[in-house]
This record gives C-alpha cells, sequence and structure tokens, in this order.
C-alpha cells in the first residue's frame, strides 16, 4: 500500500512539474503569446492611461495578430505567424489578440477586417495589414519595417 501512495505521489508532483514547465514555455521566444487585455495593456500599449499618445511598451518589435477562431483566413496565417515567430526569435515578438474573447481591443484599434496585423517598430507608429498575406510578404515587411533592413 505504501508503494502504491509513493507512486501516486510522485505522479502528482510529476504532472504538476510538466504542466508548470509547459505553461512557462507558452511565453517562450520563437512561439506566438496570445494576449488578453491586461497582457495587451502591460506589453504593448497602455491606451488606458495614455490615450492621447501611442507609447510601445515592448523591447523587441512586435506584430499583433487579430484573429478570431471562426475566420478561415485567420486559421490559414497561424502556422505561418508560428514560422516567423521561430525565424525571427531574437529579433521581435509575435503576439495574438482573440477579437471575440477581447472586443474591447479590437473596438479601440478600429479592427473590423480579420486577420488584421498590426506591425509595431520600436519608435515610430504601427502599420496594419488586414487579409491574408503569404509568408514571403510578412517577412518583407518584418526586414523592412520592423527591422530597418535595407536591400
Amino acid at each position: 500500500m505504501n508503494k502504491m501512495k509513493y507512486s501516486m505521489i510522485l505522479s502528482l508532483m510529476f504532472f504538476a512539474f510538466y504542466a508548470t514547465a509547459r505553461s512557462g514555455n507558452a511565453s517562450a521566444a520563437g512561439e506566438v503569446i496570445v494576449l488578453n487585455k491586461a497582457d495587451f495593456l502591460a506589453k504593448v500599449f497602455n491606451y488606458e492611461k495614455n490615450a492621447s499618445e501611442w507609447k510601445y511598451e515592448g523591447d523587441k518589435p512586435c506584430i499583433i495578430d487579430f484573429y478570431a477562431d471562426w475566420c478561415g483566413p485567420c486559421r490559414r496565417v497561424a502556422p505561418i505567424l508560428k514560422e516567423l515567430a521561430a525565424e525571427y526569435k531574437d529579433d521581435i515578438v509575435i503576439y495574438k489578440v482573440d477579437v471575440v474573447k477581447e472586443q474591447e481591443l479590437a473596438s479601440a484599434f478600429g479592427i473590423n477586417s480579420l486577420p488584421t496585423l498590426l506591425f509595431v517598430p520600436m519608435q515610430g507608429k504601427p502599420q496594419a495589414s488586414m487579409g491574408l498575406q503569404p509568408k514571403e510578404t510578412l517577412a518583407k515587411y518584418i526586414d523592412e519595417f520592423l527591422l530597418e533592413k535595407k536591400n
């Protein structure tokens, strides 16, 4: 009986450790990170505190994907963004915001077309891209607008 208790406790500890480790990886470099309103205000732009002037809160340029689960083009761009997050993991961060769950954010940014990608440089104003774009086009936006690489 003691062996069974020991095995059960060990299994629970392993599961708890695994679950904690997995949740920590969700925000690791090279992953697309889902944002809620509180995360958005802390990591991107606190429009409640400073509505008159854009001030990016991040330490790397970012892309914000405003999407919905029911949106076909959104589902098609998701794996492209995941690939780009891995390829540019040292240079940019890619976030996504579910417009169904975060209607206030979608409204605050006038999102009325899906997917809408917001490209946020370290300095200057963000630029939006609406609709499904091929990976090559998105990589060009990253290189030229976010990273300011010249051809």
